[in-house]
């Protein structure tokens, strides 16, 4: 008998059933064999796209994140002020999260899970070093603060995470006027 033929729609299938399944019982609960039963498919299946579960959470994890860095860096020019790159890094989450929610609880899951040490991400950075560059720039002609540039980007990124989140369990809504509010904090955090 050959190798099965993998297809594109299953593995997608697979991946949606698990992003449900984790954010409905967390890590800890999750087993292929649930995966399987949501996703429709055979124990059997899983197993022809995925090594292990930690492989299936691994690689689902660089697909969101990918997701994730491909609109992070959405319209990012060299041109732009550094106040323009914040504002647009920040309103790229923050449509990604709303229209990503399973992905986004995922990702927040999986960021406190100690397989995230186990993972080879350098893949990952190269999406979001767009961003980065455009941030040493900043630090460089002085018009941010002389920060590592992983804590610039928390504090551009971790008020839209809350605001979202706070949006996902009916304390806030995510309305322009926030967004407006939060983005002005940011940049008055992250500016020199």
């Amino acid at each position: 008998m050959g190798m099965r033929h993998k297809d594109e729609n299953k593995s997608e299938a697979i991946f949606q059933a698990t992003v449900q399944l984790l954010n409905e019982i967390g890590f800890s609960d999750i087993s292929m064999s649930k995966i399987a039963r949501r996703a429709n498919v055979s124990s059997a299946t899983i197993y022809v796209y995925f090594a292990n579960k930690e492989d299936m959470l691994g690689k689902l994890y660089i697909k969101a994140k990918e997701k994730m860095g491909r609109q992070a860096v959405e319209g990012l020019l060299d041109s732009m002020s550094m106040q323009a790159v914040c504002e647009r890094y920040m309103r790229n989450s923050m449509k990604f999260i709303l229209d990503n929610p399973d992905y986004f609880m995922f990702l927040e899951q999986f960021a406190t899970s100690p397989l995230m040490d186990k993972l080879c991400l350098e893949d990952i950075a190269l999406l979001f070093a767009p961003l980065h560059e455009l941030m040493e720039k900043g630090k460089r002609q002085g018009e941010l603060k002389p920060l590592a540039t992983l804590l610039l980007l928390a504090y551009c990124y971790l008020p839209v995470a809350q605001l979202a989140k706070a949006h996902f369990k009916g304390q806030l809504e995510a309305t322009e006027e926030l967004l407006q509010q939060i983005i002005r904090m940011s940049w008055d955090a992250v500016r020199a």
